[in-house]
């Protein structure tokens, strides 16, 4: 059994509207640096990626970040992340995030972060990874999603998505119980023993 020691994390590059995203995005970066676990993200300074990133900072946590040299060179990059690999498109930038990562965690985002949600979804489904992927449903804002997938399976298209590929949580507080007592395949501890 592993302890996630390395979380990818999903996110916006805005804050959105919505107060409690950052809220949430501020919580889950005190919360990995006081657990020890390293954050694995976008690379970016803005939105709540850049809120996510200096909450680890800010609380002596481990911050890496992997960015395409095209966004780097926008000026996006965090200039204080801990280690900030550059790479040379979005897709070498999933597969290195994805090949640091022990776990992935998904916040409140837009096009980007669905793209990085279903890509890694797939390449679980397909086998190539079996990490555990959790969505941080903050204020319901994946229940719209969270109905896609249920359509997806009640019309024939997918095996039913939720727990098997994915997990949601309500809140932060949940994401970090879970993620203590969760092993690579995404079931809980306390459900092996």
């Amino acid at each position: 059994m592993q302890h996630v020691t390395r979380l990818c994390v999903y996110c916006g590059s805005a804050t959105g509207h919505d107060r409690r995203y950052r809220d949430a995005a501020c919580e889950l970066g005190d919360a990995l640096a006081r657990g020890g676990i390293e954050l694995i993200f976008g690379g970016g300074r803005v939105g709540l990626m850049g809120v996510l990133a200096d909450a680890v900072l800010a609380g002596g946590g481990r911050v890496v970040g992997v960015i395409p040299e095209r966004l780097r060179a926008a000026e996006l990059a965090h200039s204080g992340a801990s280690e900030l690999v550059i790479v040379k498109g979005m897709h070498e930038r999933k597969a290195v995030m994805a090949e640091r990562a022990d776990a992935f965690a998904v916040l409140p985002g837009g096009i980007g972060t669905l793209d990085e949600t279903f890509e890694i979804l797939t390449w679980r489904q397909l086998g190539l990874h079996d990490k555990p992927i959790f969505l941080v449903d903050v204020a319901g804002y994946w229940q719209p999603l969270r109905g896609l997938l249920d359509q997806l399976a009640a019309h024939g298209f997918t095996a039913p998505v939720v727990p098997r590929l994915l997990q949601i949580v309500p809140s932060v507080a949940e994401l970090m119980n879970t993620l203590v007592y969760t092993q690579p395949g995404g079931a809980p501890r306390s459900e092996l023993l």
